[in-house]
């Protein structure tokens, strides 16, 4: 296994809510948008995933076909599971830590305001849905 498989580790948080392939999925896409992953780049195997976590292998694959469709992976005959051409982050590795740094303080704010984190967690959904909704308007 190459050193950037190694980088990849899944985390599964049972008290989310979210089934665990679903959590595979969108941790794969995180990464992606990130940057932190890249075209080329082979995610690691059921087995490593079943080594970092406890999971069901059928659970790993539904996660990994589910990417392939759509479109974020492909798998290849006895080699693995690689990710495909995305296209670049919008920002760059700077800004993206910039921001990162921003959102922690804003973070720290909020804690400091008395939210929990499962508050801050639903006022940034809100947020996001928000803008979501707002550019849904704009677009004809």
């Amino acid at each position: 296994m190459s050193d950037k498989n190694a980088m990849i580790h899944f985390r599964l948080n049972p008290r989310s809510g979210v089934p665990p392939y679903r959590q595979l999925v969108d941790q794969v896409r995180q990464m992606v948008s990130l940057g932190l992953l890249r075209a080329g780049d082979q995610l690691p195997s059921v087995r490593e995933v079943m080594r970092q976590i406890t999971i069901n292998p059928n659970t790993v694959h539904r996660a990994y076909r589910d990417l392939e469709a759509e479109g974020l992976v492909e798998g290849r005959q006895g080699r693995g599971t690689f990710i495909v051409e995305v296209g670049t982050p919008p920002t760059t590795p700077k800004r993206q830590a910039e921001l990162h740094e921003d959102l922690v303080v804003w973070i720290e704010k909020a804690r400091l305001a008395g939210m929990d984190d499962e508050t801050i967690m639903a006022l940034v959904t809100l947020a996001l849905q928000a803008k979501t909704v707002a550019k849904e308007k704009v677009t004809p």
